[in-house]
């Protein structure tokens, strides 16, 4: 999937005005998920991203995960968008499952092992959710 190709599904699903605006919030959502997993899933997850959004994902990587629950996430999108915690689900749904499609299976088994089984639905997975 090319770059082009992975911001206009999330704006697609988004429902977003603009390419710009689906890449703002794209960057958010990969940043806090950048935060939630581990930096060498990061780095997996970067080489199987378009170009330069995996190149973004590896410039925000921090140096270890942080435990956090999906309020915390949907808080963090929120802040990174300036959007209300509940607007920041609806991004993060858009760019996950993006990002599920755009990611080897084996990949998003990797993700989604690192994170309570309540992100699942984020990932466009609510069979794998609890």
């Amino acid at each position: 999937m090319q770059r082009h190709e992975f911001l206009a599904r999330v704006r697609e699903l988004g429902e977003y005005n603009s390419q710009e605006e689906a890449e703002k919030v794209t960057e958010a959502v990969l940043r806090v998920l950048a935060q939630r997993i581990s930096p060498g899933e990061v780095d997996d997850l970067a080489s199987q991203l378009p170009g330069p959004l995996g190149q973004f994902l590896s410039e925000v990587k921090p140096q270890q995960a942080e435990s956090f629950g999906i309020e915390e996430f949907h808080r963090r999108v929120a802040e990174g968008t300036g959007a209300r915690p509940r607007t920041a689900q609806w991004d993060a749904c858009a760019v996950l499952t993006t990002v599920a499609m755009a990611v080897s299976g084996g990949e998003l088994n990797q993700i989604l092992s690192q994170l309570p089984s309540s992100y699942a639905t984020l990932f466009g997975k609510p069979e794998l959710a609890e």
